[in-house]
């Protein structure tokens, strides 16, 4: 059903724009209110099309709706509600939920030890986070002439590398990848990766970890 496909192609979730003076209590509304109806609307199975057609709007209004690109009245509310057979307040359930956030100021990051630590590598805290299904931790990983290349690391989840300053050979399984600043590469965690010759140091590099969901 290509109607059921949001406007946004790349990324799963939605964007919009907004005015200067434009709270931002009311995108969040708006947001809890387009997550709901395009769940509600997937569980009974239905279309756009045919959403549309039993609630009497059109299939435009129905994707501003699921995209957060327009506000509800408390009648269109009023008919949502009717056409999925929920209260109205199934459709704003959420909106005041507070969703966390990770902030750290220029050179405040943490000192932490990993495996590495023990070989010269140094790790520095950018950020952590729990979400509802999977783990974020953003480290600052720097290397220099007293690091050591032979550790290999495995762990669960999905690994990004991005690369600030210096070069080096970095291998994941049977590969292995010539990185300088501004390449990047996105791995496996499961798979054996590690520095395996610093050609030019020191070197700094993102280390961005998405844990799975129960992975500690």
């Amino acid at each position: 059903m290509r109607e059921d496909k949001n406007v946004l192609l790349r990324n799963v979730g939605m964007a919009r724009d907004r005015h200067a003076d434009e709270p931002i209590e009311a995108l969040q509304l708006e947001a809890a209110i387009a997550r709901n109806v395009r769940e509600l609307r997937h569980q009974r199975g239905l279309s756009i099309s045919e959403m549309a057609a039993a609630i009497g709007i059109s299939k435009a209004m129905i994707s501003k709706i699921e995209n957060a690109q327009t506000s509800c009245s408390l009648s269109m509310l009023s008919l949502l509600a009717k056409g999925l057979d929920v209260p109205v307040t199934s459709l704003v359930r959420g909106a005041d939920a507070e969703r966390p956030a990770s902030y750290v100021k220029s050179g405040r990051g943490t000192a932490i030890v990993r495996n590495g630590s023990q070989v010269g590598h140094e790790y520095q805290l950018l950020g952590s986070l729990r979400g509802e299904h999977k783990r974020l931790e953003c480290l600052l990983v720097t290397l220099t002439a007293k690091s050591k290349t032979y550790p290999l690391f495995q762990h669960p989840g999905t690994e990004f590398i991005y690369v600030l300053e210096g070069t080096m050979d970095y291998g994941h399984g049977r590969k292995v990848y010539r990185l300088e600043p501004g390449d990047t590469l996105t791995l496996d965690g499961e798979g054996a990766h590690g520095p395996v010759e610093l050609v030019d140091v020191p070197i700094r590099f993102l280390s961005v970890i998405a844990f799975p969901d129960g992975a500690t």
